[in-house]
């Protein structure tokens, strides 16, 4: 999960880099496309992209991750980055409220706690206050929403498919979605440089989503969002050190709280469960 958080951090650092000449849905389509092809390229087993052993969750997860997605860039567009990214982070607070309605996962109110305290560092990190137009936020929380959905039904899906099958159906519901609009007026790399990170958007996006989808193989939905709220924190060091921002004590304060939740989380711990694909016949 760590690692799935360090690569979304270089995706987003690469999309900065990119500038804004691109707009959302020529980094959704270079991004879902490329997906698409690099899952294929790699899949031991294709026919099982197309005919996944649950096509209805297949779909369903599909369907909220792109939801997830567009809502968070609906919310970014209207709102101060700040306010619509803490919005958007309390997704694990859903995933810890979904999880035991759909698929009965327990959460004691230690735990529930410790992703409170995630969520006000990454509030603390962003100087948190509500502000601009209320369409926007009511999207970033829907963006949040279906984001907790999203990594609950992943976690469900992780018994029975494996991440690349999983990943494969965000890619294809996504490519679908961009594909419109991205060929109403396509923005091609203009040089090497931007074909570079063109490669990086893909090979990132495609590397921190199969880490994170084998994450949820061994912690719970709502636990794997906690650990993905440490993107947070690499956003701002990469910030800090390629794009020559100052820190403060907001950044020191809020990544304090980010590890003092997985720190805690870890203290307090139940023994997990273990997966069906894990439990032997007798």
């Amino acid at each position: 999960m760590l690692s799935a958080a360090l690569l979304f951090a270089v995706l987003g650092l690469l999309i900065k880099i990119l500038g804004p000449g691109y707009r959302v849905w020529d980094i959704g389509a270079y991004r879902f496309i490329g997906g698409v092809l690099a899952l294929v390229a790699i899949s031991s087993d294709r026919a099982r992209l197309f005919k996944p052993p649950n096509p209805r969750l297949i779909l369903i997860r599909g369907v909220t991750g792109s939801m997830a997605f567009l809502s968070v860039i609906v919310a970014i567009r209207l709102l101060p980055l700040s306010t619509a990214m803490v919005l958007f982070y309390s997704f694990p607070a859903f995933a810890a409220l979904i999880s035991p309605i759909l698929f009965g996962e327990r959460v004691s109110p230690v735990e529930f706690g410790c992703v409170f305290v995630a969520i006000c560092g990454v509030a603390v990190i962003f100087d948190f206050k509500i502000e601009g137009a209320l369409f926007g936020q009511i999207m970033a929380v829907i963006g949040a929403f279906f984001a907790g959905l999203t990594i609950s039904i992943i976690k469900e899906l992780r018994e029975t498919h494996s991440s690349v099958t999983i990943y494969f159906s965000f890619c294809f519901i996504g490519a679908l979605i961009c594909m419109g609009p991205f060929l109403s007026a396509p923005q091609i790399p203009a040089n090497r440089m931007e074909w570079l990170i063109i490669g990086g958007i893909i090979f990132t996006s495609v590397a921190a989503q199969l880490l994170m989808t084998t994450g949820f193989r061994y912690c719970k939905s709502w636990e794997g969002g906690l650990f993905m709220t440490s993107e947070v924190v690499f956003i701002s060091i990469f910030g800090i050190f390629f794009l020559n921002e100052v820190p403060d004590g907001r950044f020191f304060i809020g990544s304090f709280l980010i590890l003092l939740s997985a720190v805690s989380f870890s203290f307090f711990r139940r023994p997990a469960r273990p997966s069906r694909a894990s439990i032997s016949p007798a």
